[in-house]
């Protein structure tokens, strides 16, 4: 029998990610970020989010480069 992955937190995918907080939350909203909400809380499984950014999940729509 296969230990099942746990389900972790807004802050644990920031942290695996590199990325702030409300960088998350506005890919839930607007991108699709795989998430699930259980009560107020908002949990993530680390390889369906890995599969999603390796899929272009987190890419910028075309001709929306910050201009610098």
């Amino acid at each position: 029998m296969h230990e099942q992955e746990p389900w972790v937190s807004v802050d644990e995918v920031a942290k695996h990610l590199g990325i702030a907080k409300d960088t998350v939350y506005r890919w839930i909203e607007s991108k699709s970020l795989p998430a699930h909400r259980v009560g107020r809380l908002w949990k993530f499984k680390l390889s369906q989010v890995d599969e999603w950014i390796e899929a272009g999940g987190a890419a910028e729509p075309e001709g929306n480069e910050e201009q610098g």
